[in-house]
């Protein structure tokens, strides 16, 4: 079937694959370069571990409750415009992080930060997604996400090298840079915001000749200034909210999230522990590795199976990850325990906005993320400062944070099963 363009591919595909890089800058130049960040920081005597990672936690917390307004400009308007000012606005915090000089000063800066991120990052992504697919959600949605991961691979170890070569105070700078050129032009050149700006229907079917008359009629640019139309498949927020489930996905995701993200954080300090220098370079990217491939198997694997079910499963493959990490027998259990894990984070992080658009459809997606979103950032904030401080408490040693991690997680599992199926396609035309 030919596109809009004429092009024998669905556009939607082309989408896929814009937020796949943009994810890509996104999030390896934030999510999982925090360690980086970390480290560095709590390197210089006016910083801790303890009071970087509540930087971190700031970080999270700041980004969830920012992506409430995001979700209100991504559904109401073209979500470009959201994804560059998240760009820019990251790009001066990255830059500002290498002139901090007190911690209430690293503390507004790593705010900022997590405002750009939220912008920049999964709740315009996801809904873009959402939006382009139905049949082929899950696949698509794998996909696109692996830059979650692919950004860890590839700019994570960049990062590590521009700080050990130029200092951190000139590397966060033009890491600001690189998340400028890694987002706005994609964004710019290759994303729009919906089929229907296009001619077409989700998944690709050409839109009714009445649909292309209106639209060639109508300007695309003024178009989506309106809000989305309320006869978009899916739940409003309120009959969303009003369910069991909902609540099991947004408060399971606390614990979740903040197990997945206090590992993360504190992966390379973890592998420092137990390794050498270059063995650690090496160990720090078998996560965001195992995190795409794990990805990439479960978005072909959701396609054959119940959603709900491969989330328990990955929940349950979190818990003993993070027991093998907790265990530090050996760089084998170290490097076993971290592909685990990675599997677990690639799969997590797909799963939850796929859970929601499977269980509520796109009508209201983006407000309905943003607050399941915001609850679990509760979560993702606390993370990495609850494990610092259980770090700080165990005399420095990395065995009973991880332990505490797991246990958060196993929480997580329940709070999870206590939501109950996805509901029934009820309002889902």
């Amino acid at each position: 079937m030919a596109d809009a363009d004429g092009s024998p591919i669905y556009y939607g595909w082309k989408i896929v694959a814009a937020i796949l890089v943009l994810l890509t800058f996104s999030s390896g130049l934030s999510f999982y370069n925090h360690a980086i960040y970390l480290n560095a920081l709590a390197d210089r005597p006016i910083f801790t571990v303890q009071s970087v990672s509540v930087a971190v936690s700031i970080f999270f917390f700041s980004g969830g409750i920012t992506g409430l307004g995001v979700a209100r400009w991504v559904q109401d308007y073209d979500p470009r415009w959201c994804i560059c000012t998240g760009a820019v606005v990251s790009f001066f915090a990255l830059t500002a992080l290498a002139y901090v000089n007190s911690v209430w000063q690293l503390y507004l800066v790593y705010a900022v930060f997590g405002m750009g991120f939220s912008a920049s990052s999964l709740i315009p992504a996801t809904t873009l997604v959402t939006r382009w697919f139905r049949k082929r959600r899950a696949m698509a949605l794998s996909i696109a996400s692996t830059g979650l991961s692919l950004g860890g691979v590839i700019l994570t170890p960049l990062s590590v090298l521009m700080v050990e070569s130029l200092s951190f105070k000139t590397a966060a700078p033009l890491m600001g840079v690189l998340y400028l050129i890694g987002v706005i032009p994609v964004a710019l050149i290759w994303l729009r915001p919906d089929p229907a700006a296009m001619g077409l229907s989700i998944d690709g079917e050409r839109a009714s000749p009445m649909i292309q008359n209106a639209d060639a009629a109508e300007n695309v640019e003024s178009r989506v200034h309106k809000k989305i139309d309320a006869s978009l498949d899916g739940l409003t927020f309120r009959q969303a909210r009003s369910g069991r489930f909902f609540w099991g996905v947004a408060s399971g995701y606390i614990f979740l999230m903040m197990a997945q993200v206090g590992g993360i954080a504190h992966q390379f300090g973890l592998a420092r522990e137990q390794l050498t220098e270059s063995q650690t370079a090496m160990a720090i990217a078998i996560l965001p590795v195992a995190s795409i491939v794990g990805r990439l198997i479960g978005g072909w694997i959701v396609d054959q199976m119940s959603i709900r079910a491969f989330a328990i499963f990955m929940m349950v493959l979190q818990i003993l990850s993070l027991s093998l990490l907790a265990a530090g027998v050996s760089a084998v259990t170290l490097c076993l325990g971290l592909g685990l894990f990675g599997v677990t984070v690639g799969n997590l992080l797909m799963l939850q906005p796929l859970l929601i658009a499977e269980a509520f459809g796109v009508r209201e997606y983006a407000r309905i993320f943003s607050v399941a979103n915001l609850v679990s950032s509760w979560g993702t904030a606390a993370g990495p400062a609850v494990l610092g401080f259980v770090y700080a408490v165990n005399q420095n040693l990395y065995s009973l944070p991880y332990t505490v991690a797991a246990m958060a997680a196993a929480l997580g599992l329940l709070l999870f099963l206590a939501g109950g199926k996805l509901p029934g396609k009820q309002g889902l035309k």
